[in-house]
């Protein structure tokens, strides 16, 4: 579950304002899970009372509140996977099946080292809590793990999406800053030779590989047209300067040879940057 600038499709969802973004989601979980550990507790000591099962007040603070420490100190491993397995880079359907067995891992370390931290507190207090309780009711607490860990994993998501978005990705003379969730990778446009479309993503195609990022393509040519890339069919763009040969097919259509021997075909739409009449 580490992080650097090259897993993934687009680098690295680290970096100085993904460390930030994670940061506050932190924080603002560390807010949430306080607040539902006191009406929680409250909750439970109400309801032992009217069912004439009084407990002391601090007995299901430590319950909750066992619970609610443990989902925050394994929130950082939950972070790092999800931005290792992003759910929304494609196949989703693989990325969401990836999920399932971390979903699984999570409920297991909760709830196993939940008992033990509870009978310590209690053993403190002079009392006695059964720590291999939670553990023998594991096909209950996982329903409610499952849905924990799916509830931070998508508000986690939806963070780092619409903080995407309202950042858009920006090209300068010589680097193209490419967003991925949380993580942003920072590309030398003289790097890149091709460009092409991908369903909602375009994959950016440099000496290292290809680098998915979702865009698309004629906001990817609008963006590079200064760094002399030019459209050679409806789902490719290619920079000038890596041409170095260009044949005519007789519907029309051409063949594009880089220097590196790769071959792209071109569509007779876009023929006249490269092959003007």
């Amino acid at each position: 579950m580490t992080e650097s600038a090259g897993p993934g499709t687009s680098g690295g969802r680290a970096g100085t304002s993904g460390r930030a973004l994670d940061g506050l989601f932190l924080a603002v979980s560390a807010g949430v899970v306080a607040v539902v550990i006191g009406f929680n507790a409250l909750n439970v000591f109400h309801e032992r009372a009217e069912a004439g099962r009084p407990v002391a007040f601090w007995e299901p603070l430590v319950w909750e509140g066992s619970s609610g420490v443990l989902i925050l100190a394994l929130l950082p491993l939950i972070l790092a996977y999800t931005r290792r397995v992003w759910p929304l880079d494609p196949p989703y359907w693989r990325k969401v099946l990836l999920h399932l067995p971390a979903a699984v891992i999570f409920s297991l370390i909760h709830v196993s080292t939940m008992g033990p931290l509870r009978a310590l507190i209690y053993r403190l207090a002079g009392a006695r809590y059964d720590a291999a309780g939670p553990i023998t009711d594991w096909p209950y607490e996982l329903r409610k793990d499952l849905l924990v860990y799916a509830l931070l994993v998508g508000a986690y998501v939806a963070t780092t999406a619409l903080r995407s978005r309202a950042a858009p990705v920006l090209a300068t003379d010589d680097t193209l800053e490419v967003r991925d969730g949380a993580r942003r990778r920072f590309i030398p446009v003289a790097e890149i030779r091709w460009v092409e479309a991908a369903g909602n993503y375009v994959e950016l195609h440099t000496a290292g590989g290809a680098v998915l990022h979702r865009a698309a393509l004629a906001e990817m040519e609008k963006r590079l047209v200064e760094g002399g890339f030019v459209r050679i069919h409806r789902s490719r763009l290619v920079r000038r300067a890596e041409v170095a040969e260009v044949e005519s097919k007789p519907a029309g259509d051409f063949v594009v040879r880089l220097r590196d021997g790769r071959e792209l075909a071109g569509s007779r739409r876009y023929r006249s940057p490269l092959l003007p009449s």
